[in-house]
């Protein structure tokens, strides 16, 4: 998997909130949404905006792992004992232009 096809993230859910979306190999990227669809959407452009800065700064991007990666990852399977995994395509920048 490349990091420009997408990126497997945790969506998270309790009474009274918000959807939260948070990407394991994407540290310090997360979003939110009132619906699903919309937290994938949100975090779509999180995403897209995200590794937009990274590329800016000319910090390198991280590695997507795989679902089989993941779940060997104890701290991944802790964090998504109560979550939905996803996956999400970064979204592209828009031009200044629009």
């Amino acid at each position: 998997m490349s990091a420009t096809s997408g990126y497997l993230a945790l969506v998270y859910k309790d009474r009274d909130t918000s959807y939260g979306v948070a990407f394991p190999d994407v540290p310090g990227c997360i979003s939110a949404g009132d619906t699903f669809e919309q937290a994938i959407d949100n975090a779509a452009e999180a995403l897209g905006g995200h590794l937009a800065l990274l590329r800016a700064d000319g910090d390198p991007i991280p590695q997507p792992r795989s679902l089989e990666q993941l779940r060997d990852d104890p701290e991944f399977v802790a964090e998504a004992a109560d979550a939905v995994v996803a996956f999400v395509r970064p979204q592209a920048e828009r031009a200044a232009a629009e």
